[in-house]
């Protein structure tokens, strides 16, 4: 079979669409099927600073320290820490806040035994610094360290 352009230096046009049909279908499963890694839980956990009547924000210090002594202790293999800034809607005002988010990421089999680790966390911060909530996502995803 021959394949013929009149523009030198180009691929003729059926060429083109044979080497994409064949490629794009390779690439999308090997994208899709990674094989990378083991099966994981993520959980990402937001930490709020303001609170209420008018009293000083939890400073980062503040926020370090419990960092330090209920979260780390609660997940030693690690963590990652990241700056945020929140924002939400109270009776027609906007309110916007420094925040913390924090990625913890642990094997899916033990996500059960993570996820009571997890509860007791924000509840501590709750409490502590007199908080609304601490929200919270997970998700599945394949890691390897």
């Amino acid at each position: 079979m021959n394949f013929i352009s009149d523009t030198p230096g180009k691929v003729g046009g059926g060429v083109l669409l044979a080497l994409l049909g064949a490629g794009i279908p390779a690439l999308v499963g090997a994208a899709l099927d990674s094989h990378v890694g083991e099966p994981y839980q993520e959980t990402r956990l937001y930490f709020g600073t303001e609170r209420p009547g008018g009293r000083d924000p939890v400073a980062e210090q503040e926020f370090m320290r419990f960092l330090d002594r209920e979260i780390t202790p609660a997940f030693p293999e690690g963590l990652t820490l990241q700056d945020g800034h929140g924002q939400w809607q109270r009776d027609g005002k906007v309110i916007r806040e420094a925040s913390y988010e924090v990625v913890l990421l642990y094997p899916e089999k033990e996500a059960d035994e993570r996820s009571a680790r997890i509860e007791r966390i924000r509840q501590a911060y709750e409490d502590q610094y007199q908080q609304d909530s601490v929200g919270r996502s997970d998700d599945k995803v394949t890691a390897e360290f």
